[in-house]
């Protein structure tokens, strides 16, 4: 005979309102449970949505934006080599650009799991193996599934497809096999 338990997850601001949310288990008293750990941390995923995901985007992209004036402005202003490199609508500027934008996203991804717009969101790139973001991972997500989504101006619109589907996965997601979730405060337990 299952009994149906209701156990408090964790606790979790959202807008200035505290929410619980609870999990519920099956458990027979006679039979020790037997779920395994990837089932209980399936079941604990809060996979962030295209909103949540878009303001962390855009903060990114204003820490980017401070990069490049930081890094490539003044490299090309004091060795007044922004004029030699041209090849139609590409420049030294915007290689160098580029070249920033990548390594930010991919450093960070991989160093600490979320850029620092995803940290201010509260959200976490983590791999669907429950292991620890490979190099590759990385480099398929930040390097060739944005690479794809922004080479075509009509793949712009596959960004709204983290809306849709089921784990609120984009393409460059989907090509990586990651998730984006909301990160969960450990020291937070409802007692």
């Amino acid at each position: 005979m299952s009994q149906l338990l209701l156990q408090p997850k964790r606790r979790r601001v959202v807008n200035g309102r505290l929410r619980n949310r609870m999990i519920q288990e099956r458990y027979s008293p006679s039979e020790p449970s037997e779920t395994s750990e990837l089932e209980n941390e399936a079941i604990s995923l809060n996979y962030a949505g295209f909103w949540m995901r878009l303001w962390a985007f855009l903060l990114d992209l204003i820490t980017v934006m401070a990069l490049n004036g930081l890094i490539v402005s003044p490299f090309l202003r004091f060795t007044n080599v922004s004029g030699l490199l041209s090849i139609g609508p590409f420049n030294l500027e915007t290689v160098l650009s580029a070249i920033v934008f990548f390594l930010y996203f991919a450093i960070m991804t991989k160093v600490y799991g979320q850029t620092i717009g995803k940290m201010v969101m509260g959200l976490r790139v983590v791999s669907s193996k429950n292991d620890e973001l490979t190099w590759t991972q990385v480099v398929f997500r930040e390097g060739v599934g944005r690479f794809i989504q922004q080479s075509f101006f009509l793949l712009y619109a596959i960004y709204v497809m983290v809306a849709f589907t089921a784990k609120k996965q984009g393409l460059h997601d989907v090509i990586a096999d990651t998730f984006v979730i909301h990160e969960q405060d450990n020291n937070s337990d409802v007692n």
